[in-house]
């Protein structure tokens, strides 16, 4: 399967208060790595959490280094190389049962450890075995036609076909292990198949498998799901999250968030256009799907305000515009499998170089060994010089790689790498040589060297994969 697994993983802080000026992070100098602040978190000061901290550290921090061009070519060979993707556009008409089955079991197979619902009790084996059923996969034809369709808003994929949440202890309620991943407004979706009670479809989007709610899909020709996917011209979310207007005439359209790297396409109106019952020149009219009054796919106007966070194109792939992204997330509470209207580790990195038009796989595993990227792997066998070595040639936003958590390279302090992730945990030692851990969940900055899995390994013992976004 293709699940990142949780662990605990290090990141810093969350602390609150405005950014400093680059004038005035310039002024504080930051602690070593190995200092602890009155806030616990190891080797961070307050103008750390600055980007321009960080922007202001680099030569040529606005030197493109991949062009427009060179990332089209990227995201063709991953798609193309990738089995992790879906190149949707490219499905055959039908398919075999046994490929849908195949599919489906490979991610809705049966646990086989122990589960706990939010209150703590154990999940009854009955339940999961019906969760099991309900997947209907007697009721799939032998040969399957692919339907299409669009994501309405921001919804779960999720491993069965429901909304249980489960997790794998008694009282940790932040890691659900049947949540996977999320779709966002205007993804496209091929269709396979459908919960027995209805409710749920099977689909594939570009990056993932998985089950989806069907009141958030709506289905159309696939002509018409590609044609808005594709259309021109558009606007680039760049914020972290955006949302549209506020509307009582359009109310699917009423505040629809948006998050990074989503791609809106404009809709065909006059500037002087009223668009749900309000002029539209302060506003960016665009054009999303809905469910008309027979339920299938139709386009409405929306509109989302100019001062928003968004633009006519991608961002320019550069190391100040990676920093920058990666920081407009800073704080974000961690989200496994995008729950809590967040991200976890892998959809962090992803979102942020999709901001930039760069596609990756959906999860770590994936992630760390895609034959599309530029990676270097270790093994067992390598031992710690060779990851060693390799830490001090990581250049700004390279991907670094440890069981089940990825982290970004953003700038050195003395020599020492600091990164950016989105994460669950994290523990150093302290002075005492004891682990003591700093009860992070948040997207965070910290120095990648006092990161620990435990007293005998390091972070950077347990690197088993460098992905570097270069040609």
């Amino acid at each position: 399967m293709r699940i990142h697994r949780p662990i605990l993983v290090a990141a810093a802080l969350l602390l609150c208060g405005a950014y400093l000026t680059p004038t005035q992070a310039r002024e504080l100098p930051p602690p070593s790595p190995g200092t602890v602040p009155p806030h616990g978190v190891v080797g961070m000061s307050e103008a750390q959490l600055s980007p321009d901290f960080w922007v202001d550290r680099l030569k040529q921090p606005n030197r493109v280094v991949l062009s427009s061009k060179a990332i089209a070519a990227q995201n063709e060979k991953l798609f193309r190389l990738d089995s992790s993707m879906n190149d949707l556009r490219a499905l055959p008409e039908t398919t075999k049962k046994e490929d849908v089955v195949a599919s489906i079991s490979e991610l809705s197979a049966l646990p086989d450890e122990s589960l706990y619902d939010e209150e703590g009790k154990p999940v009854p084996t009955g339940t999961l075995r019906q969760l099991v059923q309900s997947l209907d996969l007697d009721a799939i034809p032998e040969q399957v036609t692919i339907r299409y369709g669009l994501a309405l808003k921001r919804t779960a994929l999720r491993k069965f076909p429901t909304e249980l949440r489960v997790f794998s202890r008694q009282g940790d309620t932040d890691i659900d292990r049947f949540q996977e991943s999320a779709l966002f407004p205007g993804t496209p979706v091929a269709i396979s198949h459908r919960s027995r009670d209805g409710k749920w479809l099977w689909v594939a989007s570009p990056n993932y498998k998985a089950w989806v709610l069907a009141r958030d899909i709506v289905t159309g020709a696939k002509a018409a799901v590609f044609g808005h996917a594709e259309k021109t011209p558009y606007r680039i979310v760049l914020g972290a999250k955006v949302s549209t207007v506020f509307t009582r005439e359009q109310p699917q359209l009423s505040e629809l968030q948006l998050d990074m790297g989503v791609r809106v396409p404009l809709a065909s109106v006059a500037s002087d256009a009223l668009v749900n019952g309000q002029h539209s020149y302060t506003s960016w009219v665009v054009e999303l799907p809905v469910r008309d009054a027979n339920g299938t796919l139709a386009f409405a106007p929306a509109l989302l305000q100019k001062n928003q966070d968004t633009a006519a194109a991608y961002l320019p792939l550069t190391r100040a515009n990676l920093i920058r992204q990666a920081f407009k997330f800073l704080g974000e509470r961690y989200g496994w499998g995008h729950s809590y209207n967040g991200r976890d580790c892998s959809g962090f990195v992803s979102e942020v170089y999709r901001s930039m038009g760069v596609e990756l796989p959906r999860n770590t595993s994936d992630q760390s060994i895609s034959p599309a990227l530029n990676h270097t792997t270790f093994g067992k066998d390598d031992g710690p010089g060779p990851r060693r070595a390799a830490v001090d040639t990581l250049q700004v936003g390279d991907l670094i790689y440890i069981p089940g958590h990825v982290m970004m390279m953003i700038g050195r302090i003395d020599g020492a790498p600091y990164v950016i992730h989105d994460t669950n945990g994290g523990s150093f030692l302290d002075a005492d040589g004891n682990m003591r851990s700093m009860h992070l969940n948040a997207v965070s900055v910290t120095p990648l060297l006092p990161l620990r899995f435990n007293e005998k390994n390091t972070y950077v013992d347990r690197i088993t994969s460098i992905v570097r976004i270069r040609p």
